[in-house]
């Protein structure tokens, strides 16, 4: 419980701090998989015209739109538009930003990442 209500904390901080008020995350569940990694599940919204901002994380990042559009872009890879129905695969440390570009963007995140680590860290 602790645990959780410091990660919560630090999605919190993360958001404020690296993507200012155009993002929003919730936090959905979290599950230690006993090998040093957890995986956590959590809709990021993103509102119109806004930025995730660019960051990393200490794992692989699955995820899946859920409504709006946005631009992917992930170092070594051409940005891609991506819409609602579409799914992404983001390796463990690229470094990758989505925008916004049609109305909100809803996408909900599957992150299998290592324990002790922050889920997420900004990349100037």
């Amino acid at each position: 419980m602790k645990r959780t209500a410091v990660l919560a904390v630090a999605l919190l901080a993360l958001a404020s701090q690296a993507q200012g008020p155009a993002i929003k995350r919730t936090l959905l569940q979290r599950a230690d998989l006993g090998d040093g990694r957890e995986a956590i599940v959590g809709i990021a919204e993103i509102s119109s015209g806004g930025a995730t901002g660019r960051h990393t994380h200490f794992g692989t990042e699955i995820g899946y739109v859920l409504e709006g559009t946005t631009t992917l872009e992930v170092d070594g890879e051409p940005p891609r538009a991506m819409k609602a129905g579409d799914s992404y695969t983001i390796p463990a440390g690229r470094a990758h930003n989505a925008t916004a570009t049609g109305g909100t963007t809803k996408v909900i995140a599957t992150y299998v990442v290592d324990k002790d680590k922050p889920l997420a860290t900004v990349v100037p």
